[in-house]
């Protein structure tokens, strides 16, 4: 399920509002806005410190203060896309990302950077990244104190390589932060499999997401690493 056929999809962030435009008519499914990159973002603006600080998270405390804390953190997202995520959690502090995916998806991830720079005020980092590729891996300079990815499992074959990518790239004590739908029942299957061995992984409530943004198939996960047996 996309988002929406509609060729341009606003995000208002914070007092901001971000403006995606998408191909659907394209060979690749990066060129489309998926549902979990928003549910990500604004999910990450509800407990923004700014709105929990209005009373606009309706809670007494934010559980997610420490999780959130994007102050002097790196970043990188994983099969960015129109690059929504990366773009919406830059706006909410997270100002060093580097935005990746495949090659024939740069062209639009470049076209949203440029079309959104007026509300970014600067121009995002971005790079190519095959997530079998460990060259490409190493050259991103890791660890990351975050991995972003949303809507990223939907091939059986891509799921070793992306946990793979994920594990190179996240910091011992750093987090993914993961925007999910199922997508193919074999892809769900092995990926949470693998993900189980590799990563201690958080479901966060549904009734924590944004209400506006809270899709009754999408979710929203926090994975980070097991700790190694000394």
């Amino acid at each position: 399920m996309k988002f929406t056929d509609s060729p341009v999809i606003e995000l208002p962030v914070l007092n901001k509002r971000l403006s995606i435009q998408q191909d659907n008519g394209s060979m690749h499914v990066g060129t489309s806005v998926w549902p979990c990159s928003l549910v990500l973002v604004k999910f990450a603006e509800r407990w923004h410190p700014l709105i929990c600080a209005a009373g606009d998270s309706q809670q007494p405390t934010n559980p997610y203060a420490d999780l959130l804390n994007f102050t002097n953190k790196r970043a990188v997202e994983l099969g960015a896309g129109c690059g929504v995520a990366a773009m919406g959690l830059y706006l909410l502090g997270l100002h060093d990302v580097v935005i990746t995916d495949i090659a024939p998806v740069m062209p639009a991830l470049k076209h949203n950077l440029k079309r959104n720079k007026p509300v970014l005020k600067k121009n995002l980092k971005t790079a190519q990244l095959y997530w079998a590729k460990e060259e490409q891996i190493q050259a991103l300079g890791p660890p990351f104190d975050f991995v972003i990815a949303t809507d990223v499992v939907y091939l059986e074959e891509t799921v070793g390589p992306l946990i793979r990518a994920m594990e190179s790239l996240v910091a011992e004590d750093g987090v993914v932060l993961l925007g999910y739908q199922l997508r193919s029942p074999e892809a769900h299957e092995l990926f949470w499999q693998i993900c189980g061995s590799v990563f201690e992984v958080e479901k966060i409530p549904h009734e924590h997401l944004h209400p506006d943004y809270a899709y009754e198939e999408t979710d929203v996960y926090v994975l980070r690493k097991k700790k190694q047996d000394v």
